[in-house]
């Protein structure tokens, strides 16, 4: 327990100073990038909840035999418990951040000094890196800073595995080589005669840059080629029929041998949003429509999702619990109204309510806060009279009436003897309550009434991969993630409802 107090108040404090000094760390500055004052009271909580856990008097968790029996009875249960360790390993994963996924340069080596750019709130220019003209004012594209250093050879520039942002980083196209036999184009990807366009580039890496892009009809240059000078403006148009040349003419400077002779890449093929993986460019699962790297964008939903999850569980858990456990136990008129209110509240169409605040609630104050707070305010109702059953079966045992003539108030007889009496309830809810929060974000961008587009949401990339199911890489990769996290969290919940059935380790008579 001491462990668990000092990382507390240690990660509190270090997510405070790292914020105020103009530091952005992994995960510490998730609550701050909302909301500034949201990010010091959360950091605050962290370090009273430490310090209270380290004078609470206790050196370790007292864990009592019935829980030692439970956890047993759950790792038991192997898929269950392999679950637990790989959504535990997602977590961990997801909470390094800029450290995996981001276009800021983890470190930036300049003139002898070193620079840290991912883990700085502030912006670099490109003057700070000596690139000067139009473009010296410009925010640094630290993915084309690294192509100048790697070409003067001086200095360097180290970037996160995957060195794109989820979203507003999107790219316009990728090129990839293709197969020429006996002057016959092939696809790389299909193997079949190539059918399309195809171009020889003044730079590999950049698609942007064409010398001359030709078309192919089953493998043989066809039809009109267009030839462009560095400044990409077209000066070299031909003509072409069943691969010999039929005409040609140039209006550039100097001749058109020269032109022609300009060093090119090799033949290569450039695709357009949405594009397939490319290793070479660091797009592991290709693009969506939009241009944005896959890959980020499931890490960035990833995110998001667990972000949910950790502000969702505790808000419904403690509105459900108190008014759960109020209801049992007061019983009469409080019940009754309490009740009715419920009732009231469930019959409200959910998804109007979502379209009426969409279009009221002005656009600044739209993002995961407003629809975690509605989705707060239906959530909290199901849970309510699975404790208020509990309350009004645990008020009647012996050891309540007990603390009652000792004179214990109501809040210490409510949450210090018949809640934790009643844990099993919780803990075998939980599972099941992060998948209906990621379903429901899911649903709700899928449907275009969820997060604002600086979100990465798994409901929009599912829309995007339906749109274009020629591009089949988008939605199953939005499909593998949903299912793979909802499948975790439905075994793990699987085990746990196992682990504390009371049938397990009582006799009934």
């Amino acid at each position: 327990m001491r462990k668990l107090a000092i990382f507390f108040i240690l990660s509190g404090i270090i997510a405070i100073v790292g914020w105020y000094n103009g530091l952005d760390l992994p995960t510490l500055s998730w609550f701050f990038e909302s909301s500034e004052k949201f990010g010091y009271i959360c950091g605050a909580l962290a370090i009273t909840l430490g310090i209270s856990m380290l004078f609470s008097g206790k050196k370790s968790f007292d864990f009592k035999p019935i829980t030692v029996r439970r956890w047993r009875r759950f790792k038991s249960i192997r898929r269950g418990y392999w679950s637990f360790l790989i959504l535990i390993g997602l977590v961990v994963f997801a909470s390094l951040d800029q450290l995996v996924v981001g276009k800021r340069a983890l470190i930036v080596k300049h003139d002898g000094e070193l620079h840290f750019p991912a883990f700085m709130q502030k912006s670099y220019k490109n003057s700070e890196f000596g690139i000067g003209g139009d473009v010296a004012d410009s925010n640094v594209n630290y993915r084309d800073l690294k192509k100048r250093f790697s070409k003067e050879g001086s200095d360097w520039v180290l970037m996160p595995p995957i060195p794109y942002d989820p979203t507003y980083d999107t790219i316009s196209a990728i090129s990839k080589d293709v197969k020429i036999e006996n002057n016959v184009v092939y696809s790389s990807l299909s193997g079949k005669k190539y059918n399309g366009l195809a171009a020889k580039l003044y730079f590999e890496d950049d698609p942007k840059s064409i010398h001359i892009r030709y078309k192919y009809r089953n493998g043989i240059r066809t039809g009109e080629a267009i030839g462009k000078n560095k400044k990409r403006q077209t000066v070299y148009i031909a003509t072409y029929k069943e691969g010999e040349l039929v005409k040609d003419s140039y209006t550039g400077d100097g001749s058109k041998e020269e032109f022609l002779s300009l060093a090119s890449s090799p033949l290569r093929r450039i695709f357009y949003n949405p594009s397939p993986s490319s290793w070479k460019d660091r797009h592991l699962l290709g693009t969506d429509s939009s241009g944005n790297d896959i890959f980020a964008y499931l890490y960035g939903g990833l995110q998001v999702n667990f972000k949910a999850a950790i502000l969702y569980i505790p808000c419904v858990y403690l509105i459900g619990i108190t008014i759960g456990l109020l209801m049992g136990y007061y019983g009469g008129t409080f019940d009754i109204i309490v009740q009715r209110l419920i009732e009231i509240l469930s019959n409200i169409p959910f998804l109007f309510v979502i379209l009426i605040l969409s279009g009221l609630v002005p656009e600044q104050y739209r993002g995961l806060g407003m629809i975690l707070i509605i989705l707060s305010v239906f959530g909290w109702m199901g849970m309510t009279y699975l404790m208020r059953t509990a309350a009004l079966k645990e008020k009647a045992r012996d050891y309540v009436a007990a603390a009652r003539v000792m004179g214990a108030s109501t809040p210490r007889i409510l949450f210090k003897h018949i809640l934790p009496n009643s844990v099993a309830i919780i803990v075998t809810l939980v599972p099941f309550s992060i998948s209906s929060v990621v379903l429901a974000l899911t649903s709700l961008d899928y449907l275009g009434f969820g997060l604002p587009p600086e979100y990465a949401a798994w409901g929009k990339l599912l829309q995007n991969g339906l749109a274009n199911l020629s591009a089949p890489w988008i939605v199953s990769s939005a499909f593998f993630m949903l299912v793979l996290v909802l499948v975790l969290v439905t075994f793990i919940g699987e085990a746990v409802r196992e682990a504390f059935d009371p049938k397990k380790f009582t006799t009934y008579r």
